[in-house]
C-alpha cells in the first residue's frame, strides 16, 4: 500500500524525517519496502525564460520560442496563446517522464526542430490548468531545477501490511501508528452528518436475505449531481498513491477508500430498477457483467447485490456494467456495507478478480465504520458536485459484530516479553492506538486490565495479541537482552540422524549429489517395476486428495523417483548421472492401521566412469562400479562381514538378470545391487543402461559401532601367495573367499578376488578363479616354510570342498 506524506499530515503532524520515520513504522509491525520522492519525475524539469518568440513557418497557431534553460538556449516550438518574451515557465527536456505516462523526446513539428517542451500545470500534474504554459514567479533563478525553485517535496511510503493488520489498509490507519509513536493526537476529519428527517426510506429500502454473508449494509441518497472532473486537491491526493482520476464521484469514493480503508460503491439511482437494494446470493450457474465488461459465471456462494430485478454488482469484488456511473447521472444511492470476510475471498479467487474493495473486505474491514465512511463520502460529494443529500440513513444490520473485552495480566504480560513494565506503562501504549481500558473495574489497582479493542482491531481476540500490541508499540530493541538458563553442553545425536549425516557425507565424497523427490508416486510404480503380486511393496497407500495423477499413492520405493530424475535430465541432455536419495518408503496395511515406514537410501549411476576430459577415455559405467560405491559405503561405516550373493532370476523384477546381487550381513539381507532390467528403463522411457543399489537404513542402523578399534601398524612384512582353481561357472567367488577363511591360520590376515577367467583352454561351463591371499605375523618376519604348508593347506581345501581343478 502506498502513502504520501503530504495526506498523512492531514491527520498527524509528521515530526519526524522520512528515513527516520521509515525505521519507525518498520519495527512497529509495518514493513517499509521503499521510499520514494514523488516529485521526482520533475528532475529534467528547469526554470526557463523565453529570450524570443517568431511565427511558425508552417503552421498558424504555433510559434518558434527560443528558450534559456540555464545551461544553454534551445529552440522549442509552443502553441500556448500566453507564451510571452521574458516570461518564465517550466522547460521539460527530452527524457521527462510525465504523470499521464508518456516520455518527452527531442521531435520535429510541421518541419521545426523542437528540443524540450514549455509546460502547462495540468501536464505537470501541479493543477488543473490546461490553457496555457505556467506563469512563474519572475523572481526565481532560472537554470533552476523546478522541484527546489517551487519547494516541491513529498515522499511516498510503499508499506508491506500483513494480512493481520487490515486497520493500516488505509491513511488514517498509518497515521494513527504514527501519532502513537511520536506520541502525539490523530486528528480526524468530519464524519457527522444532520438528518433532521428521514426521506430516504420514502424513496429506497434495502433488504439483505443472505446475513451470514453481508452482516451489515448502509445506504445514502444524493440527487442533483453534475459529473465532472474532480477538484485538483482530490486528484493530487489520488495521484500521490498510484490512482488514476476519473470522475468527481467515483474519485470520491477512491479516496475516501483509501483514507478510511472502508470501500464504498456508488450506483446510478436512476438505473436501478424498483429504485430498491436487494442482498443475496447467486443462482448456481448465473451470469453477470462486471466494469471490466467481461462475463462472471457465478455460483451459490456469491454474493450479489441486486436491485428489483436484477443483479448490479458482485459483493465486495466489483460492481457492475448496468449501473456504472456515467455523465448523465443526477442521482446516486451510495453503498458502505460490511461484507463476511471469508465469502469475499472465496469469491474473490473463484472469479480472478483481485480489487482494491476485495483485498480489503477479504481480511476484515472495521463493521462499527460503515457510517462514518458513508457519511464522509456524502459530504465530499455534496461539496464538490453540487448534489443535494436525501435526509436520513438506511442502516441494515441484521447480525451485530460485537467487541469483546479482554483481560490482561501485567505480570504475565512482562513475563512473557521479558520486560518490566509498569500498568501505567502498559494502559498508556494501549490507549495511544484507542484501546479503551475500563476505569471503573474492581481490578483497576490490580495486576489485571480489562481492555476492549476499537471495532477496527478485528484481529484482536486474546491477552496475547494485546500482549503484542505491548510489545511492538514499547520496542522490540527495547527488550533486555537475556540468555536461556540452560546447560551449555549437549547431547549426541541419534544413530538415526548421525547415519543420516554420515550417509550424504560418503555419497557426496564418491561423487554422487543427493535429489529430493516427492514421497508421492504414480498409482501404476509397482507395474512400472515390474513387481511381483504378492511383493509387498504392491501395498499401496492411496491418497484422498492427491495433488495430480502421477501423486496419488505414498511411494513404495525410492527407485521410480531416481528413475524421473534421470529421465528429466536426459530431457536437459545430461547423459552422465550419479545420484541418490535417501527417504521414507510406506508399505500399507490395514486401512485401520498406519503404514509401515522404512528408510532407505537408494543410489543410480548411469553414463560413462569419468567425465569428458582431454585426459580420460570414454568408458560406461558398469555393474562392478556401483558394487564398488556400496562396497566402499559399507566399509566406511566398520560394518564387517559384508556378503554379495547373486540375486535368483526369478527376483529380478527391475533388475536384470546374471546382473544382479543381494547384499547380505550375516544371513540379513540389507539391499540389493544390479544393473537396471532393460523392460523397466523403457517403462520410464529410458534406453541408456543405468546401475543402482538399495540399502534398508533401519537395518544399518543396529550395524553401527558405538566405539572404534585402532590397532597398530603391522611390524612385520606381508608375504602373498595365489591360488587358481577351475570351478563350475555357476558357483560364486564369494563362496570360494569364505572358504578360504573359514577356519583358517591366524597367520592368513585377507583373500581376496584377483581374477576371473572363461574361455578356451577353460572347458565349456567352468572357469578359472584366481585369488591372493595375504599371509602375515604379528611376532615375525614370515618365511616360505611358514607359509607353504597353510597354503597347501587352503588349496586342498578348496578342491575338495568345490570338486576344483587345477590349471595345467
Amino acid at each position: 500500500m502506498k502513502v504520501s506524506l503530504s495526506w498523512l499530515n492531514d491527520y498527524v503532524n509528521i515530526k519526524m524525517a522520512a528515513p527516520d520515520l521509515a525505521e519507525a513504522l518498520t519495527m512497529v509491525g509495518l514493513e517499509i519496502e521503499s521510499v520514494t520522492e514523488r516529485y521526482r519525475y520533475l528532475d529534467t524539469v528547469f526554470v526557463g525564460r523565453i529570450e524570443t518568440i517568431e511565427p511558425h513557418p508552417n503552421a498558424d497557431k504555433l510559434k518558434l520560442c527560443r528558450v534559456d534553460t540555464g545551461q544553454g538556449k534551445i529552440s522549442v516550438v509552443c502553441g500556448a496563446p500566453n507564451a510571452e518574451i521574458g516570461m518564465l515557465s517550466p522547460i521539460a527536456l527530452p527524457g521527462t517522464e510525465f504523470p499521464e505516462g508518456f516520455v518527452l523526446e527531442q521531435s520535429v513539428i510541421r518541419g521545426q526542430t523542437s528540443k524540450g517542451m514549455l509546460c502547462s500545470e495540468g501536464e505537470l500534474g501541479l493543477g488543473e490548468d490546461r490553457s496555457g504554459i505556467m506563469q512563474l514567479d519572475p523572481k526565481l533563478s532560472v537554470g533552476d531545477p523546478l522541484a527546489s525553485a517551487l519547494e516541491l517535496t513529498d515522499t511516498v511510503f510503499e508499506i508491506e501490511i500483513t494480512p493481520n493488520r487490515p486497520d493500516c489498509l488505509s491513511v488514517i490507519g498509518v497515521a494513527r501508528e504514527i501519532a502513537a509513536i511520536q506520541k502525539d493526537r490523530l486528528t480526524y476529519p468530519d464524519f457527522k452528518l444532520n438528518d433532521p428527517q428521514d426521506r430516504i426510506s420514502q424513496q429506497t429500502s434495502i433488504k439483505i436475505e443472505a446475513p451470514d454473508h453481508c452482516p451489515r449494509y448502509a445506504a445514502r441518497l444524493l440527487e442533483d449531481i453534475q459529473i465532472k472532473p474532480s477538484p485538483f486537491w482530490i486528484q493530487e491526493r489520488l495521484l500521490s498513491v498510484g490512482l488514476r482520476p476519473i470522475n468527481n464521484i467515483v474519485d470520491v469514493t477512491n479516496f475516501v477508500l483509501m483514507e478510511t480503508g472502508q470501500p464504498l460503491h456508488a450506483f446510478d439511482f436512476d438505473r436501478l430498477s424498483q429504485n430498491r437494494i436487494v442482498v443475496r446470493t447467486a443462482g448456481k450457474g448465473e451470469t453477470f457483467i462486471t466494469l471490466d465488461e467481461k462475463e462472471r459465471v457465478l455460483d451459490a456462494e456469491m454474493l450479489m447485490i441486486c436491485d428489483g430485478e436484477k443483479a448490479v454488482a458482485i459483493g465486495g469484488v466489483m460492481g457492475g456494467l448496468n449501473s456504472e456511473i456515467e455523465n448523465d447521472t443526477t442521482r446516486v444511492l451510495l453503498e458502505s456495507a460490511y461484507f463476511n470476510p471469508v465469502s469475499i475471498r472465496r469469491t474473490a479467487k473463484k472469479l480472478g478478480l483481485g480489487t482494491d474493495a476485495a483485498y480489503r473486505f477479504e481480511r476484515g474491514v472495521d463493521p462499527g465504520g460503515t457510517i462514518a465512511a458513508a457519511n464522509r463520502a456524502a459530504k465530499l460529494m455534496a461539496e464538490i458536485s453540487g448534489a443535494k443529500i436525501i435526509d436520513g440513513l438506511i442502516d441494515e444490520y441484521p447480525l451485530q459484530q460485537s467487541v469483546k473485552s479482554l483481560k490482561l495480566s501485567t505480570k504475565k504480560t512482562n513475563r512473557l516479553l521479558g520486560t518490566r513494565l509498569q500498568r501505567k506503562q502498559i494502559e498508556s501504549l494501549l490507549k495511544s492506538i484507542e484501546f479503551k481500558i475500563e476505569q471503573n473495574s474492581t481490578e483497576k489497582k490490580g495486576d489485571t486490565l480489562v481492555v476492549t479493542p476499537p471495532s477496527f482491531r478485528v484481529d484482536i481476540s486474546r491477552p496475547e495479541d494485546l500482549m503484542e500490541e505491548v510489545v511492538r508499540l514499547y520496542g522490540y530493541n527495547n527488550i533486555p537482552t537475556t540468555f536461556p538458563q540452560m546447560p551449555a553442553t549437549g547431547r549426541l545425536s541419534t544413530k538415526e540422524i548421525h547415519l543420516r549425516n554420515q550417509a550424504r557425507l560418503l555419497m557426496n565424497g564418491f561423487g554422487f549429489r543427493e535429489a529430493v523427490n516427492y514421497s508421492f508416486a504414480h498409482h501404476q510404480s509397482g507395474d512400472h517395476l515390474q513387481l511381483d503380486t504378492a511383493d509387498p511393496r504392491r501395498q499401496l497407500v492411496n491418497i484422498l486428495n492427491p495433488l495430480t495423477e502421477d501423486q496419488a499413492t505414498m511411494r513404495s520405493s525410492l527407485v521410480p523417483g531416481l528413475l524421473q530424475t534421470m529421465h528429466y535430465n536426459f530431457t536437459q541432455r545430461i547423459k552422465n548421472l550419479q545420484i541418490f536419495e535417501i527417504g521414507k518408503i510406506f508399505i500399507g496395511k490395514d486401512p485401520q492401521q498406519l503404514p509401515q515406514e522404512t528408510e532407505m537410501l537408494a543410489g543410480l549411476w548411469t553414463g560413462t566412469r569419468y567425465d569428458d576430459s582431454w585426459h580420460g577415455q570414454d568408458t560406461p559405467c558398469d555393474f562392478y562400479d556401483i558394487k564398488g560405491v556400496a562396497e566402499r559405503f559399507l566399509k566406511a561405516l566398520h560394518i564387517d562381514d559384508i556378503q554379495f550373493r547373486r540375486l535368483p532370476e526369478k527376483e529380478c523384477r527391475y533388475t536384470r538378470p546374471g546382473y544382479s546381487a543381494q547384499i547380505f550381513h550375516n544371513q540379513s539381507r540389507l539391499g540389493l545391487v544390479g544393473q537396471i532390467h532393460p523392460q523397466v528403463l523403457m517403462n520410464f522411457d529410458l534406453e541408456q543402461a543405468a546401475f543402482l543399489f538399495e540399502l534398508n537404513f533401519d537395518k544399518l542402523i543396529p550395524l553401527l559401532k558405538d566405539t572404534t578399534v585402532s590397532r597398530s601398524i603391522p611390524k612385520f612384512p606381508a608375504i602373498f601367495r595365489d591360488i587358481t582353481i577351475i570351478v563350475n561357472k555357476t558357483l560364486e567367488a564369494q563362496e570360494i573367499i569364505n572358504s578360504a577363511l573359514t577356519p583358517s591360520s591366524e597367520l592368513v590376515e585377507d583373500v581376496s578376488l584377483l581374477r576371473v577367467f572363461e574361455g578356451t583352454p577353460i572347458a565349456p561351463g567352468q572357469k578359472s578363479v584366481s585369488l591372493r591371499i595375504t599371509y602375515r605375523s604379528l611376532q615375525k618376519t614370515l618365511e616360505d616354510d611358514d607359509v607353504t604348508p597353510i597354503h597347501q593347506s587352503i588349496a586342498n581345501r578348496l578342491v575338495q570342498t568345490f570338486n576344483a581343478g587345477l590349471p595345467a
